[in-house]
Formats: C-alpha cells, sequence, structure tokens
C-alpha cells in the first residue's frame, strides 16, 4: 500500500506538517469528503502545492488518485453536478470544471521515454513513486486528502526546503530525470527564470549533459517553453542559461550566432547577444506582450550577415532591418509561431531603426508622415520597442539619446494631430477615382489613388477629403493621358 511505502520514505523523520490554513478551501474538504465515501486516496499535488509555499493562490489544481484517475474524476463531476468534464483517455487525465476552478485527475503512474521516442511508457505506481518522476522537488510535493490526515503535507525530497533557499533540483538523479523526459531540461530552465531561483549545480551540469535529448521533443512542446520564459519578469535570465548549458545552439541557433565582439583598428562593436538580452528585458519591463518581446529577441537577427568593417568609419550593420525581416518567415515556420505574429514582427523589424533615424537629423513633416503611416496601429509598439532599444552604458550618453527620441515622439504626436495620418488611406476611394476619370477598374486606379497618398504625405494637400477631390480632379487627365501615351507606345 502507498501509506506502508511512504513510511519507508525521508518524510519518516520529519515532524508532520499540517497545512491548516487550507482546511477552508472550498474544493479541498469536497474532494476529501468525496474520496472518502469512495475508499480512495487522493492528494493535491506539484504546482498548487508550490504556489501554497509561495503564497500564490491558484484555481488550478492537480490530484494524483491511487487507481483510477479518470473513473474518479467522473465521480466527482456527478457529484458536483458539473457538466464540464474533459477525459483524455489517451493520456489517463480527465478535467473537471466547477465554480471557476479547473481539476485535473491523474491515476498515479510511473513514466520514462525510450531510445527516440517522444511517446512515454506508462505504468500505475504508488504515491512516492509518481512523486519521484516529478521534474522538480519544488513540484514534488502533496497533500493528503484522506479524512484521517487531511491536509498533511508529503515532502519526501525536501521540495519545501528548495522553496526557501530557492533552488531548482531534480528528485532522483538529474540525468536520468532529464533522459526520460527531456523536456523537463526547458521546464527547469523556465522556472528558474519565472521564480528567480538558482539551478543546484549537479542539475544544471545534466541539462547540459543531456541537451540533445531535447530534439526528440516535439517543437510544439519545445515552443510552449520558450514563451512562457519569454513571459516571465525577466526573460534574459533563460536565454542566458539556455546558452551557458549549450541548449540555445539546438533549438535558436540564430541568437548564438550574435555573439561575440570584433576589434579592428581601435573600432569595436557591442556583443549582439548581450544587447539583444537587455533590450529583451527593457521591454519586458515596459509591455507583457509576447509578441513585442519576440520583436525584442530577433530584431538584431541579420547583424551577423550584414556585419562589415569600413575603413575610417568602423563597423556598419547595413541592411540588417530589412534582411532580418526576411529571415523571420523561415524561423518563425520552425517553431510553429502564428502567422498573424511574423507579420507584426517583421512590421516592427523593418521600422525599428527609423524612429532612431529621425533623432540624429532635421526631418520635415513628411518623414513623420510617412512613419505614421507604415507603423499604422502598431505605432506605440513601435515606439515602446525603440526607447528599449537605447542601451548605451554610458549614462550621459544614454539620457542624450532619450532626451533626442522623446522630441521624436513629441513630434509624431504633434503630426498626428495635425493630419490624422495614424490610419490613413486616400480619402478618395477606389469606386469614386473610376467614376471621376470614367475609367474601368484596373492598375491605373490604384496609380490615381496612390498619387493622391503622395500630394498628402509630401504635404502639398491637407488630409481631408475636399482637398483630395479637388486634387484628382486637377490630375486627373494629366494620369489617364500618360497611361494612354505609356500604352500606344508599348
Amino acid at each position: 500500500m502507498p501509506s506502508k511505502t511512504l513510511k519507508t520514505s525521508k518524510t519518516s523523520s520529519k515532524k508532520s506538517v499540517v497545512l491548516d490554513d487550507l482546511a477552508s478551501h472550498p474544493i479541498l474538504r469536497q474532494i476529501a469528503k468525496i474520496a472518502d465515501e469512495a475508499g480512495v486516496e487522493v492528494y493535491a499535488v506539484g504546482g498548487f502545492v508550490r504556489d501554497y509555499f509561495l503564497k500564490k493562490r491558484v484555481k488550478d489544481i492537480d490530484f494524483v488518485v491511487i487507481g483510477d484517475g479518470i473513473a474518479f474524476a467522473k465521480l466527482v463531476a456527478r457529484t458536483f453536478k458539473s457538466k464540464r468534464l474533459a477525459v483524455y483517455r489517451k493520456f489517463g487525465t480527465a478535467m473537471v470544471g466547477y465554480r471557476g476552478y479547473q481539476l485535473e485527475f491523474v491515476g498515479a503512474r510511473k513514466e520514462s521515454y525510450r531510445g527516440d521516442s517522444r511517446k512515454p511508457d506508462v505504468e500505475p505506481a504508488d504515491l512516492l513513486t509518481d512523486l519521484a518522476r516529478r521534474d522538480f522537488t519544488i513540484n514534488a510535493l502533496a497533500v493528503a486528502l484522506s479524512e484521517e490526515k487531511f491536509l498533511h503535507l508529503i515532502d519526501p525530497f525536501n521540495g519545501r526546503s528548495d522553496l526557501r533557499k530557492k533552488i531548482i533540483r531534480t528528485p532522483l538523479d538529474p540525468a536520468r530525470t532529464f533522459h526520460d523526459d527531456p523536456l523537463r531540461i526547458l521546464r527547469g530552465i523556465r522556472f528558474a527564470t519565472q521564480l528567480q531561483f538558482k539551478i543546484d549545480p549537479e542539475t544544471y551540469a545534466a541539462m547540459a549533459e543531456m541537451r540533445d535529448r531535447l530534439r526528440i521533443i516535439s517543437q510544439e512542446r519545445i515552443t510552449d517553453e520558450l514563451l512562457k520564459i519569454l513571459a516571465a519578469p525577466k526573460p534574459s535570465i533563460g536565454f542566458k542559461l539556455m546558452d551557458d548549458a549549450g541548449i540555445l545552439e539546438i533549438i535558436f541557433p540564430e541568437l548564438v550566432q550574435l555573439k561575440g565582439v570584433e576589434e579592428k583598428d581601435g573600432y569595436h562593436h557591442k556583443d549582439v547577444f548581450d544587447h539583444t538580452l537587455q533590450v529583451l528585458d527593457n521591454v519586458a519591463a515596459l509591455s507583457n506582450s509576447i509578441p513585442l518581446r519576440l520583436v525584442a529577441l530577433v530584431h538584431d537577427i541579420a547583424k551577423p550577415q550584414t556585419k562589415k568593417f569600413i575603413e575610417g568609419k568602423g563597423w556598419t550593420f547595413h541592411g540588417h532591418d530589412e534582411i532580418g525581416a526576411r529571415m523571420l518567415p523561415a524561423i518563425f515556420k520552425r517553431l510553429r509561431l502564428p502567422n498573424d505574429w511574423l507579420k507584426y514582427a517583421q512590421k516592427l523589424t523593418r521600422l525599428h531603426l527609423r524612429p532612431i533615424a529621425l533623432t540624429e537629423e532635421e526631418c520635415t513633416d513628411s518623414a513623420y508622415r510617412r512613419l505614421l503611416v507604415q507603423a499604422g496601429e502598431d505605432l506605440d509598439d513601435l515606439l515602446t520597442f525603440c526607447r528599449a532599444d537605447i542601451t548605451s552604458r554610458n549614462p550621459q550618453r544614454r539620457r542624450k539619446y532619450l532626451k533626442r527620441f522623446d522630441f521624436v515622439v513629441q513630434r509624431l504626436k504633434e503630426v498626428e494631430e495635425k493630419d490624422r495620418m495614424r490610419a490613413f488611406q486616400s480619402p478618395v476611394r477606389g469606386e469614386e477615382i473610376m467614376q471621376v476619370c470614367q475609367i474601368p477598374p484596373g492598375p491605373l486606379v490604384g496609380k490615381i489613388k496612390r498619387r493622391i497618398e503622395e500630394a498628402i504625405l509630401e504635404g502639398e494637400i491637407p488630409n481631408e477629403y475636399e482637398a483630395a477631390k479637388a486634387y484628382l480632379l486637377r490630375i486627373k487627365d494629366e494620369m489617364v493621358q500618360e497611361v494612354n501615351g505609356q500604352s500606344r507606345q508599348s
């Protein structure tokens, strides 16, 4: 029986800990009552218990059942009169939704991967074996829900101590743990990043040793962990840990290529990898947007390909904005990222130098209008990113750049208020152009429309319907004759 197994665990010499302040929890007492009436052993486990000690109150609770987890979930759903029951027989789990809670039930089990298989072998087990298969000690905590031992903490691998010490450590041999489920390598780095914990040296060494096993894990699961790392308060922690362990080379090699500083004739450039991570953290401090954080991660991705030394001037990366945008489709496809995120990232990568360029010279309103039109609804995100991209370590120089950037932001605001350019398009629509010019649908309509838009961008006419209509009447004969003349010549 599991209880006998537990008596031989490390908890036998410890004073029993009871989490009394969970006694009023609206779910646990009810689950305990259902379990006792059914004669089933049930435990709340994993993240719920970990987050309790981290003083986080969550509504997702995982339960381990000694026996059939799906059958017990169905019993809970009937007792709660919940119609929100989802059974995942392939994984041996079931989910019950109840009063805003997501309750997941699974039978105690042992899992392991064999060779290059991406699917684990699963077999029934007792509680201690189930906790031992958990990824990290901080997740190998359980709370008993029987009436006899209600809310007693079960901590066979000192997870509570590791929470206090802020350490990520595996319950068993880390090499075996990561061999059995290589995704735990990224999960460990993700936990270290989210919680800002240290990884136990032996555990970290095993992550590096077992990193090639990540190749058997599906890209979707790897990307899910990457996005969770990106969502952390300080994402750079995770990317540095992945790089130092040789993991980044496997899952995001383009970032590794950003590393290094080259010096020639007294000129040197920034380490683009370090700069990228600094920009990423800067963006994370300003925005929770994952797509915008992705832009921070990839905005300089083409610098290695565009790096060039010019005598007397130093290092340049001319065109890295455009070439970087062209690199992104292959990267996003490999990472299985959404297509709308790709378009957004390409747009901001192409534009990320533009606001900074406006700080370096006196520009006409036309330049500001063009940026407003090109950025459109993403202007605020672009400006947030560009502010984060100012990373000079010289405080005086950084203050100077930020002051210039603030000036550009103010000028954009003034031009936007004056000309209403953010959602810009020609005030005269295609149907009216065809009617006024007496022409059929075709390329000429778009050409005339672009001519009107260009006149507005250059400040020749205001961004108003009447002015645009008058301009159309003025140029229509000229445009029609020009196109007709080109047609006769061809």
